[in-house]
């Protein structure tokens, strides 16, 4: 008997010791059998369908490399659907890949002790075919339901992020009012508690901007006649005072004035200079070069290392909440992995980019903004 027959005709007997292992998961043990079979039976009925189709080697060898052949626009499998479905169920992924494990080893036992006949190459094809199958599906139902828990991580850290903003501004304005009432010798503490709250606020807007850009949402900048280096100097002036204990370094040249978004190419340097002062030697001064030409403005921080930094890991580094290489190079475990991110975004909202190199132990980031909007004038967003 054809597999994609035996599919269609032991249908039940299949969803039976599925939902048989699906009550098994913690998730899921209370739940009706109606949410335990879920989209399993259209899955099945999709698979069979899919054994039933003529495909060639091409197409085989695409689907296995996860080229669909699905045209964009098609409808939502039932693979998509029980993947999403299983997320919302709270599922672990590791789940949803056992119940796919548990379906494959389900129907092929089941087909062979059904078999009387020996194997044949049609046979032969049909595993094949069948493993081709259930693979498809459960990619499917794996990108669906990792998109799911991402979107609604993404929705927990902004309601992290926007409620926090409460209780800080409360701790804020405390500080300032110590600040005018205190004796002096709460001068130092208060002072510090000042600085606490500025860096918990930028760790808040470092968090909502990477909320906001995993939710769709891009950066919105805008821009506006602007002389870059006015804008860096006042900066690196801020720095400087921020992190007395190191030597900052500022050099121009060229024509660095366009149409930018002032604030934002400020928040980019101040991430660049904080990432250079926290990873670099203490020793070594952090070198901050501001060049124009007619097109562009390129914007590079510099800072000696105590090691080296792969290209592979120096790509890792622009990743959301992911240290890499920094890390493992003695960096601060405070910080949430954000600030090469904002600054990547900031870049790219601007039609420019941002690249890191390493060598000879200096690790170099440099910003690259082209001085007309790619666009209309005014508010972009990306």
């Amino acid at each position: 008997m054809q597999l994609a027959t035996f599919i269609e005709l032991s249908k039940e007997q299949i969803l039976a010791e599925a939902v048989a292992y699906a009550r098994t998961i913690v998730s899921l043990k209370d739940e009706e059998e109606v949410v335990l079979r879920n989209h399993l039976p259209k899955v099945l009925a999709a698979i069979a369908a899919d054994l039933r189709t003529p495909q060639s080697r091409t197409e085989s060898i695409e689907k296995s490399h996860g080229i669909p052949l699905a045209m964009i626009g098609h409808e939502e499998t039932a693979a998509e659907t029980h993947g999403l479905m299983r997320a919302r169920s709270g599922l672990h992924i590791e789940q949803v890949v056992a119940e796919y494990r548990a379906l494959r080893s389900c129907v092929l036992r089941l087909w062979s002790e059904a078999e009387t006949s020996s194997p044949g190459p049609d046979t032969v094809r049909d595993v094949g075919r069948f493993n081709e199958a259930i693979d498809q599906a459960l990619a499917e139902s794996v990108r669906v339901y990792a998109a799911e828990v991402e979107r609604w991580r993404q929705i927990f850290l902004g309601v992290i992020g926007h409620d926090l903003r409460t209780p800080l501004n409360a701790v804020s304005l405390t500080a300032e009012f110590l600040t005018r009432v205190a004796p002096k010798e709460l001068a130092l503490p208060t002072e510090r508690l000042k600085r606490s709250v500025s860096r918990m606020a930028s760790l808040l807007d470092s968090l909502l901007e990477y909320n906001r850009a995993g939710l769709g949402g891009g950066m919105t900048i805008e821009r506006l006649p602007v002389d870059l280096a006015v804008v860096c100097g006042e900066e690196v002036e801020l720095q400087r005072d921020a992190f007395p204990g190191t030597r900052i370094e500022l050099m121009v040249r060229g024509d660095t004035g366009g149409e930018f978004d002032g604030s934002r190419v400020r928040e980019a340097l101040g991430n660049l200079v904080t990432n250079a002062v926290k990873h670099g030697l203490p020793a070594e001064p952090v070198a901050v070069r501001l060049e124009g030409d007619e097109s562009s403005v390129r914007l590079a921080v510099e800072n000696a290392a105590a090691g080296s930094i792969s290209s592979s890991e120096m790509e890792l580094l622009f990743e959301p909440l992911r240290r890499g290489a920094v890390q493992r190079l003695g960096s601060d475990r405070s910080h949430l992995g954000l600030g090469l991110f904002i600054v990547r975004q900031i870049a790219r909202a601007h039609g420019g980019e941002v690249s890191g190199h390493c060598e000879s132990r200096k690790v170099r980031f440099t910003v690259t903004l082209p001085k007309g909007a790619p666009t209309a004038r005014g508010s972009n967003e990306l």
